[in-house]
């Protein structure tokens, strides 16, 4: 090989080499850039976070999570930002960013915090016994989530308590629908609907209620046996309880409940709490 042919090849590999030198340093002069870039906007989401401004922080999250997606900023920029919706009463936003994040960012440390979040903005638009069921299904599933695979974090105690709540709503809905199968004359899902607050929510404040159609419907449809069974419980378990009065006048048609003589008193102690507030 002449000298000429090796002092060509020699140059050539010395301008390569300058040139991915050269390409290196670009790259990490703009990636040092896209860095401060994306804490700048990460810094300045915060800031509006504190000052009320959600719309505007959500928007600075999300910005600095495009500016440097392969960061450790980047799934903290997301749930800001989906935080950031959820104060604003977005829900919907809230949850289609919290998704994106779990599935994005599958390993992030931050996931508890993720799941507990998307119960929230499940558990936020629950309106009532009458809406649609799913919101209050979504959340307790979430919830029921995070008592499971992280049971030592200050979420999965919270979320007991929310489940309770929810529990509560359910058998609300139960009680409701049961209501209206009774004035339908629709005795057998009427009797599956307060059987099931009986079964699946035994803690909440609706099972006196539920009990007492038990008797209700069974005394309606002549089976007595049964209506005095679930009368016997409802003596047993709430026998000072206003349905138990209510299934007492079932089987004696002369007996009246009367009005308690301490309403007023109770309602000017309660308007004195309220006072304190």
């Amino acid at each position: 090989m002449s000298k000429y042919k090796i002092i060509l090849i020699f140059t050539s590999l010395l301008y390569i080499t300058a040139c991915s030198t050269e390409t290196q340093n670009v790259q990490l002069i703009k990636e040092t850039n896209q860095k401060e870039e994306m804490i700048s906007n990460y810094k300045a989401g915060v800031d509006f976070l504190e000052m009320g401004d959600y719309f505007a922080a959500s928007k600075k999250f999300l910005e600095a999570e495009i500016l440097f997606p392969q960061s450790k900023w980047a799934p903290k920029s997301v749930l800001m930002a989906s935080y950031s919706y959820f104060l604003q009463g977005y829900y919907t936003l809230a949850i289609e960013n919290i998704k994106r994040y779990l599935k994005t960012y599958p390993k992030d440390e931050n996931k508890p915090y993720a799941h507990y979040l998307l119960a929230m903005c499940y558990y936020e638009t629950i309106e009532g016994e009458k809406k649609d069921l799913a919101p209050l299904i979504l959340s307790k599933k979430e919830l029921n989530f995070i008592i499971k695979n992280y049971p030592d974090t200050d979420f999965a105690y919270d979320a007991k308590f929310k489940i309770d709540l929810i529990n509560d709503r359910l058998a609300a809905k139960e009680v409701y629908l049961g209501r209206h199968y009774i004035k339908k004359k629709k005795w057998i899902p009427a009797l599956n609907r307060f059987k099931n607050v009986l079964n699946e929510y035994e803690t909440t404040v609706h099972v006196e209620e539920a009990i007492h159609r038990l008797v209700e419907i069974y005394y309606n449809l002549g089976m007595e046996e049964e209506s005095l069974k679930y009368a016997s419980l409802l003596g047993y378990n709430y026998n000072s309880g206003e349905w138990y009065k209510e299934t007492y006048r079932i089987f004696n048609k002369k007996y009246k409940v009367l009005p308690s003589k301490n309403k007023k008193e109770k309602s000017k102690i309660l308007d004195k709490i309220k006072n304190l507030f």
